[in-house]
This record gives structure tokens, sequence and C-alpha cells, in this order.
């Protein structure tokens, strides 16, 4: 049986970092609400304080929840991130402290197909770099093959990751730039979602060879884990594109950046890195890769949408006894 609540009028929620003022007053007409209005970057310690007391907690993905922190805050119930990824729960910890996980899947997949598209575009014609070009006041003449990129329409398309925002990627590279899609996934789509994502499943080694642009959409798990290192990168094209709008760690970023440096890809963009915020040293200073912080599902209407399905998910468990999308199963925590 979990512990009983604290005796407080109303249970308390810690919301880690700033988040929008609707969002906020949502939570406070039913919980007595902790904020982080500055947006600090609590430390671990700090964190594991102001959970104290704390039935519920809005997180963001960063905080890493797990035994011995679940160990040491006693009253809580649930801890709701408010982006897809939840690498930051152990789940099993969770489970077994009674402590429920929950996550913001589907309303950031068009968005972040959106945005995985926009850095195939710009990684494979070299958007970054000829801008970077011209804002030094480099550009003194037209030339034939001046910063000449690769074709992205009627290209192939390899897929790691079929999940929702793969299957949107499909469709857009399929339906609205004419390319070949394959893909790669632990499990393979059923007939009528290939057929709607004109995509075809091949082995991972076969997609690597195959694709002159891989997009990486996976989540990151132990298995997952450097899904792309250097034996993975000798196999691409070297006219070949890696795109990896998923999670850090997928990628072994020290071998991407030696890839990248000696020719044996012609370019990447990134949005995620191991160690994020810390970008690899070797990696910014390769001119040939696009670099954004980790912004995929970054628009008002989205992110506003994926803060709400988490106060939805506190409200839903804490308030009426069910979440919307939880992860883990718990026992009873009424």
């Amino acid at each position: 049986m979990p512990p009983p609540t604290p005796s407080s009028a109303r249970p308390g929620v810690l919301v880690t970092r700033a988040i929008f003022p609707e969002v906020a007053q949502r939570l406070s007409e039913h919980f007595d609400v902790e904020s982080n209005d500055e947006d600090a970057d609590w430390s671990r310690d700090e964190l594991l304080h102001r959970l104290q007391g704390k039935v519920g907690a809005l997180t963001f993905g960063l905080e890493r929840i797990d035994a011995e922190l679940l160990a040491q805050a006693p009253y809580l119930r649930i801890c709701a991130n408010m982006t897809v990824g939840y690498n930051n729960f152990d789940l099993a910890a969770m489970s077994a402290a009674g402590v429920l996980g929950t996550n913001a899947p589907d309303v950031l997949t068009e968005t972040t197909a959106d945005f995985g598209f926009a850095l195939l575009l710009a990684t494979a014609r070299r958007v970054t770099e000829s801008e970077h070009f011209l804002r030094a006041g480099r550009w003194q003449r037209w030339r034939y093959d001046m910063f000449a990129g690769a074709e992205v329409h009627g290209s192939t398309l390899g897929i790691i990751g079929m999940g929702r925002i793969g299957q949107a990627i499909a469709r857009r590279a399929a339906h609205g730039f004419g390319m070949q899609v394959i893909y790669h996934n632990r499990s393979r789509l059923d007939a009528a979602l290939e057929a709607e994502c004109r995509a075809r499943y091949v082995g991972k080694e076969e997609l690597l060879r195959m694709a002159d642009h891989v997009l990486l959409v996976l989540p990151y798990t132990k298995e997952s884990h450097h899904t792309i290192g250097a034996a993975e990168l000798a196999l691409m094209k070297p006219t070949a594109t890696l795109i990896n709008i998923a999670r850090g760690g997928i990628v072994d970023d020290v071998a991407l950046a030696d890839a990248l440096r000696a020719g044996r890809i012609t370019a990447a963009g990134l949005d995620v890195f191991e160690g994020e915020p810390k970008v690899h040293p070797d990696l910014l200073a390769c001119s040939n890769v696009v670099l954004t912080p980790h912004i995929a599902s970054a628009t008002t209407a989205t992110r506003r949408a994926m803060a709400m399905l988490a106060v939805d998910n506190l409200i839903g468990y804490l308030v009426h006894g069910k979440a919307v999308t939880p992860l883990n199963a718990v026992g009873d925590h009424g």
C-alpha cells in the first residue's frame, strides 16, 4: 500500500521547471502548487527537498526518478513528464514504490514530424552552412557547385523507429516529396499502415546501405544505445545524410564527428546529443552538421498541449483515479 497523503488541506504538486501561466493556474484549481518560476537548475538535493510532502510532480524529461529518490519522497504518487520521452524514469523502481509515471505522446506527433523534415531539408541542402558563409561576408561570386547539396525529392529515405512520428515523416516523404521510404523497427507495421505510409520494411544493415537519408526516431533504451556507431556509419553511402530527432545516446557522437570529418558520410542534422545541453566539441568543429537545441516539438501550441496533457494526467490520477497516458502499472493509490 502507498503511504498516506500528508495532512494538508489540498495535495501538493511540484512543477520542476518554468511553465505556461495557464498551466500552473489549472493545476492550482486542484492542488497546492509549488512552481519553479525562475526556471532554476535545481540540484538533485534541491529537487529532493522540494518533493517533500508532494504527491505529484510535473517533470520535463530531465529529472532522474529512481529508487534512491523515491525512497526519500514517501508521499509521491505520480510523476507526469510533459515530454513523450521518459528515459529519466526508472519505471521498475517507480512501480515497486507505487509511483505512476506518465508521458505526453500524440500531441506532438505532427509538429515533431514537421521539424524532422525541416532538419532533413536543411542538412541535405546545406542551409546553415551556406548562411554562415554569407554572414561571414565570404559570398563574392557565383560558382556552379557552390553549396551544391543532395537531392531530397525522389531519393530514398530510411527511417529507424516507425512509431507515430516515424509514420508521420514517412507520409510527408512519400506523398509530398515522392521519396522511396524504407524503414526498420522492432516490429513490422501491418499491411494497411505500410500502404498508408508507402513504406517498405527492411533489415537495419540493408537500410543503412540503401538510404540516401537516414532519419532516427526511435526511443532511447539500453538496447538502442549507440544504434548508430562507427560500424553503422561505415555501412552508409558517402553521399548520405544522418538525421537524429530521437534522443541523445542513440548516436555515438564521437564516431559521427569522425565520420563527418573523414567524409564517410556527407552531412548530419542533430536535434539531440549525448550529455545535452553540452555538445561534443568535435561536432561543434564540423561545418557539415546542422545543430539545434532539442526543439523538434517547439511550437507554442504544441508545447502548451504537452504541458496540458501532463496536467490531465496529474488531475486524472490524483483526483479521479485514472491517468490518461500511464507508462507503468501500480496498485490502488487511493
